[in-house]
């Protein structure tokens, strides 16, 4: 089947209708410590932002292999709609952004022992997280969709009832298809889940919109269509350790988000990888 190019569908249908939709690196690849040093020091106590100013950098935890939130670009640097974010509102703060990649089940356990001070892989907002985490201001909004091969009879959520998927193990994407009745295939990275779809080894897989549309950009030929979208839009904002050290960072980032929001920044980066502004509900 056809396909138009990721920015040419959504910037044409940005302009036809305004769109609403909610949702290496400097140092080495390791899912264990930051990049740029431990910050398990805000487990002794205190505030957690006094001590990422005293280190004078602020640790991200990223996958660094999800285009286009978090991606390596043709020079090896990582990049990505979050990491500029992220880089955003480290120099907002007065700090370095340093970023420590690894598999997402390593990274949540790092920000939960305090390795990482926060995540930047478009965290989506769940009811499940909120019990455990703090979290920013939404700084982005998404749609999740299904992805099917070509010739798949698959067209609306409840059709995945008694399918198989395939998704990283406590992803969104993951929980919401396995709420739907399918049979949920842990994997590493969005490149491994096509993989598997593209082979007959499983029915869809679930993720966003925007990084549909980006890896059709870069593989146009593929037989790969969306099959269905999620009612509701989901929200992507870093989480934190609910704790009182943290309160202090969730305020100064949400500062940060809000003027990178009023700069216009936020847009301009969007724009800049995804082809669109998904950072405002009011689209």
């Amino acid at each position: 089947m056809s396909f138009i190019s990721r920015r040419k569908f959504l910037v044409g249908a940005a302009s036809a209708l305004v769109l609403g939709s909610l949702v290496g690196c400097s140092g080495s690849r390791d899912a264990g410590g930051a990049a740029g040093g431990d910050s398990g020091d805000a487990q002794e106590g205190g505030d957690l932002l006094a001590q990422i100013q005293e280190r004078g950098a602020m640790t991200f935890a990223t996958e660094g292999t999800w285009s286009p939130w978090t991606f390596h670009d043709e020079a090896g640097e990582l990049t990505g709609f979050d990491i500029e974010v992220a880089r955003g509102i480290a120099q907002r703060l007065g700090v370095k952004a340093e970023f420590a990649e690894g598999e997402w089940d390593g990274l949540l356990a790092g920000l939960d022992s305090g390795r990482y001070d926060t995540m930047a892989n478009g965290v989506s907002v769940t009811e499940e997280r909120r019990q455990k985490y703090d979290f920013t201001d939404p700084y982005a909004f998404n749609n999740i969709v299904v992805i099917t091969t070509g010739s798949s009879d698959i067209a609306s959520m409840d059709d995945l009832s008694g399918k198989r998927t395939a998704n990283t193990l406590g992803s969104s994407y993951a929980i919401l298809a396995e709420s739907h009745g399918a049979t949920n295939t842990g994997v590493d990275d969005f490149n491994q889940t096509i993989e598997l779809l593209t082979q007959g080894r499983i029915d869809a897989t679930l993720n966003d919109e925007v990084v549909f549309y980006d890896y059709m950009d870069q593989h146009p030929d593929a037989d790969l269509k969306i099959a269905a979208v999620n009612d509701e839009p989901t929200h992507v904002a870093f989480p934190l350790r609910r704790e009182e050290a943290t309160a202090g960072l969730l305020d100064a980032m949400n500062g940060a988000i809000a003027d990178m929001r009023d700069s216009g920044e936020l847009a301009e980066l969007s724009n800049r990888f995804f082809g669109i502004d998904i950072t405002s509900n009011d689209n």
